[in-house]
């Protein structure tokens, strides 16, 4: 029987988030990444949504290692989750691990998790896997791709990447290695899609640099700047070009605190000498000289720059004296948001900069042309586009047949596929459990489809209470039923309709015979279909009905 390797994606297919891959070779299974996505408009409540881990849980002997590329949120906000079910050593570059050590000690894992720091151009022993890790560009320090070696051949990891030969740091991918593995033979490339719609290149890093100092210079307003927490290059270009006007940075949100803390720790940013300051001792300061880092490019309601925008921050409050710098582009979903936050700073009278054309954001993913040279380096037999939509994926799909793959060579799948590599030929036949998980303050995955679609129901359509009275004797109605609404109709507007309602009910209990009237269930489901029916004849709405039985 001919070797197989398994490759089972279970997040990051159609959808940019929630990354997590499982590979399987000879009964034993390693993991790449294990990320997190923010919720859609229509999952009321949810905080996060991460991976469905079934099958990771079900054969946790058989798990040797979680390998994660950067620590962005879609790569590692999954894990404190994750790590309740399944425990397993974590293998990651100095940066990265410095921010999931700061998750870990949030959710009380720290002594518990291994957390295995490995340098780019090491390679780590996992059971019966080797894995390299490679130095890529991205859009935080530290990101890296990974070549994952078996006995049947090597596959390639990108994780998210793009080919800076500007990087802020100074260390450009490393393509010679991509290129070496190429000719050593690779049998699978599995290649960030993120950006693939895009012809040409991805600019480098250090153009926004340029478009800080540009905007700084002359200023005479103080300088608010939002962006991404984790990016940390784009942080460094903040401190570089603030010192260069002789001005002051501090910073506010808690996970640009966090991060930027980490970053100086671990050596990812350099501060210029008496550039950064507290936020109290900033504001002594004329405002000429001052910056202020932010949270809030997503436009996210308990962030700083939101805070800020509808004046309920304790310590800053903007107007006509600030300028707000917007340096990130709006996640698909989140435009609305930040478009909120951007009008109420204008009506503040603030100088709201946030158009893409200056150079205020880059991408930290590889465009088409990009993508091109790593198919052309590495020349893989079999090719999965990966993190991306359907419309991405398939888009790669054509890139890599342009490339000169054959059609039958690249599988675009499904979260949860099972992908089958032998040295000959690929299959996609098989699925293992997969799909979402919520995450609802400290509970996980306890709100299912169920909640949430009556979450949904009452933001739609709102609720009817219907309380009923009756005897424990001869369980007839002691009194005319009461109808109370919450996000429906106001009572005393809608008299005769709830009027109408209570005659409902109570001509719902009463046909019932006395051994049904007996059963709260049964009375609880005869009238609120009788509620139901009523309130969509009236008002062709479907509110909730909650029907609340008293026995006295």
């Amino acid at each position: 029987m001919a070797e197989k390797i398994k490759i089972i994606p279970l997040g990051g297919l159609n959808e940019v988030g929630k990354n997590m891959t499982a590979y399987e070779y000879g009964g034993e299974i390693i993991v790449v990444d294990c990320g997190m996505a923010f919720p859609g408009g229509d999952m009321y409540g949810i905080d996060y949504v991460i991976p469905d881990v079934t099958y990771l849980a079900k054969n946790k002997s058989r798990l040797r290692g979680l390998f994660i590329t950067h620590g962005h949120e879609d790569h590692i906000g999954g894990i404190p989750y994750v790590l309740r079910q399944i425990n397993m050593p974590i293998y990651c570059t100095k940066l990265t691990a410095g921010l999931i050590k700061l998750k870990l000690q949030e959710h009380g894992l720290a002594s518990s998790t291994r957390l295995i720091t490995v340098e780019a151009g090491q390679t780590v022993r996992a059971g019966k896997f080797q894995v390299e890790f490679i130095h890529v560009n991205h859009s935080i320090p530290d990101a890296v791709a990974f070549a994952i070696r078996t006995q049947m051949g090597v596959l390639v990891h990108t994780g998210d990447f793009k080919i800076d030969s500007t990087p802020i740091d100074g260390e450009v991918i490393d393509l010679t290695r991509f290129g070496a593995l190429g000719k050593e033979g690779v049998l699978a490339l599995l290649a960030d899609s993120t950006n693939v719609e895009r012809p040409g290149y991805t600019m480098s890093e250090s153009a926004v640099g340029r478009t800080f100092q540009r905007q700084f210079a002359g200023c005479g307003k103080r300088i608010i700047v939002t962006t991404f927490a984790s990016n940390v290059h784009r942080i460094q270009q903040v401190l570089d070009a603030a010192a260069a006007c002789n001005r002051k940075v501090a910073v506010t949100g808690r996970s640009m605190e966090n991060i930027l803390k980490t970053s100086i720790d671990l050596g990812y940013i350099k501060v210029p000498k008496n550039t950064l300051v507290d936020l109290n001792r900033l504001k002594g300061l004329p405002v000429a000289q001052q910056v202020i880092v932010t949270t809030g490019s997503q436009g996210e309601e308990m962030s700083a720059l939101y805070r800020m925008a509808f004046s309920t921050h304790k310590q800053v409050d903007v107007g006509p004296d600030d300028k707000v710098i917007i340096s990130a582009s709006a996640i698909p979903g989140n435009e609305v948001t930040v478009g909120r936050v951007i009008n109420e700073l204008f009506r503040k009278g603030v100088d709201v900069v946030y158009d893409k054309a200056d150079m205020l954001h880059v991408s930290g993913h590889a465009c088409q042309e990009e993508l091109k040279i790593i198919h052309a380096l590495v020349k893989p037999k079999f090719f999965i586009p990966v993190h991306g939509e359907q419309r991405m994926l398939q888009i790669h799909k054509r890139v890599a047949e342009s490339m000169g793959m054959a059609p039958q060579d690249i599988c675009v799948a499904e979260n949860g596929s099972v992908i089958e590599l032998t040295t000959k030929r690929m299959k996609c036949e098989t699925s293992v459990p997969s799909g979402e998980i919520f995450v609802d303050g400290s509970g996980v995955g306890d709100v299912g489809a169920v909640v949430l679609n009556d979450r949904r129901l009452l933001a739609q359509d709102g609720m009817v209470v219907v309380v009923l009275t009756m005897s424990s004797h001869d369980h007839q109605l002691l009194c005319q039923p009461e109808i109370v609404t919450r996000g429906f109709v106001y009572v005393k507007e809608s008299e005769e309709l709830m009027q109408e309602l209570r005659r409902a009910a109570e001509e719902a209990v009463e046909h019932m015979s006395a051994k049904r009237r007996r059963d709260d269930g049964d009375v609880s489901r005869t009238v609120r279909s009788a509620v139901s029916g009523c309130l969509y004849k009236n008002t062709r709405r479907s509110p909730m009905v909650i029907p609340t039985i008293t026995r006295l």
